[in-house]
């Protein structure tokens, strides 16, 4: 059983930054692919980000691009994302996910999530 708790999120205005962190208990995250999703208002939940068992290797939705960095600290047990240029369009709420999987995108292969942190981007 896995545990996984967001925090990080709030109010910035467009070009700002935020760290978006993801701690798990009850399993080590090294054991597990982590990944981000978002889902605004209205919308699908859409793939973030994501990175294998040991973070060597990320992978990230064209939106957010060189703009966006998903990392694993394993000291903390957590999985961290660091957006930078924030822009109006990246509001919504941000989860994170583990699976056994590296490279999916698909939300069905994710089988463990946390409850979500807002972000919100003034214009």
């Amino acid at each position: 059983q896995v545990q996984l708790v967001e925090s990080g999120g709030g109010l910035v205005q467009a070009g700002g930054s935020l760290n978006l962190s993801c701690v798990a208990s009850g399993r080590a995250l090294v054991m597990y692919s982590t990944a981000w999703f978002r889902q605004a208002p209205g919308k699908e939940r859409e793939f973030v980000a994501s990175t294998n068992w040991n973070g060597a290797s990320t992978s990230y939705a064209d939106s957010v691009k060189g703009r966006f960095a998903i990392s694993k600290d394993f000291a903390e047990n957590s999985a961290t994302l660091q957006m930078n240029s924030l822009k109006p369009e990246d509001k919504a709420v941000y989860y994170c996910a583990k699976s056994r999987l590296y490279g999916t995108r698909a939300i069905g292969q994710y089988d463990y999530w946390g409850q979500g942190t807002q972000v919100t981007v003034s214009s």
